[in-house]
């Protein structure tokens, strides 16, 4: 009796299953009101407005105010922080370095300069270091004075050397902002004041005629 019991559990098992399978399945509708129905096809944008909208804006990183984060907005600014680039006038790399500049630095070698961003990094920080120098009466002098609308900052100072050359910063102080010199792609030494004041570049140390060993 209990072997037959056995057997036939499975069996009964299906059946069960079965009836709730097969049976009938009644089904609710659900009546979705008027204003909530879309019956006009609507054109979907965001693919196309995402991309558009990522590739008009880019910005630089943020590293602070220290003299880490200074280095990188001037990067960004002058080459989006590429180190291999040369731009249409022949300036070289992350920091877009002329000739004449790498060669007071000691690098004469201009192929070997862009494709070593170590040696890079070592001529910016040496740049900084003798323009520093070179403006080391003016930087004190002028600091937190107003020129052109602008607050004059150490920073600021740096930067706009760095995009004019230390002598024509000079002549820009010292003529209350009238000498506002620009490169060739129109950009002025106030515009670098303005968009670089504020960093902490004290721990740049002034070198006389510092170069790359």
């Amino acid at each position: 009796m209990k072997r037959r019991i056995r057997r036939i559990s499975p069996l009964i098992m299906v059946l069960v299953l079965a009836s709730f399978i097969s049976g009938p399945q009644h089904q609710t509708r659900v009546q979705v009101p008027d204003s909530l129905v879309i019956k006009d096809s609507l054109p979907v944008h965001f693919p196309a407005f995402r991309q558009s909208a990522q590739s008009s804006i880019i910005l630089p990183p943020f590293l602070g105010t220290s003299v880490i984060g200074f280095r990188e907005a001037l990067a960004f600014k002058e080459s989006r922080g590429d180190y291999f680039v040369t731009n249409t006038l022949g300036y070289l790399g992350k920091y877009q370095f002329g000739i004449g500049t790498l060669q007071l630095m000691g690098v004469y070698n201009a192929t070997r300069f862009l494709r070593n961003p170590a040696l890079q990094e070592q001529v910016f920080e040496t740049n900084l270091a003798r323009n520093k120098w070179i403006l080391r009466r003016d930087i004190p002098r002028f600091i937190g004075k107003r020129m052109n609308g602008v607050e004059i900052t150490e920073s600021g100072i740096l930067a706009a050397a760095h995009l004019a050359g230390p002598g024509n910063v000079k002549k820009f102080l010292r003529s209350g902002g009238r000498h506002d010199v620009a490169d060739a792609y129109g950009t002025t030494i106030t515009q670098y004041m303005v968009k670089f004041k504020g960093y902490d570049t004290s721990s740049i140390l002034p070198r006389r005629n510092p170069r790359v060993l």
